[in-house]
């Protein structure tokens, strides 16, 4: 899948990583995707809540290369 902009938050510790998507997803349209690249274990639960609460897509995560990577779709 490809996406629309890539946020590094590798050796950030939570909430660090949640934040980052959060001010990141504010300057994108509806529709846009951000991968959001995290080494923070808690990225796992964090990211997934994140979206419920916001209301954004949750499009899955990649955790088989060095650093994870979980995908989020804007909503309205």
């Amino acid at each position: 899948m490809e996406w629309d902009v890539e946020i590094d938050a590798e050796g950030l510790k939570c909430p660090l990583p949640v934040l980052r998507l959060k001010q990141r997803l504010r300057g994108l349209s509806p529709g846009q995707v951000a991968c959001l690249r995290a080494t923070d274990p808690m990225a796992a639960i964090d990211v997934p809540h994140f979206c419920t609460e916001e209301g954004h897509d949750f499009l899955g995560s990649d955790t088989s290369g060095p650093c994870p990577a979980y995908l989020v779709r804007k909503r309205a």
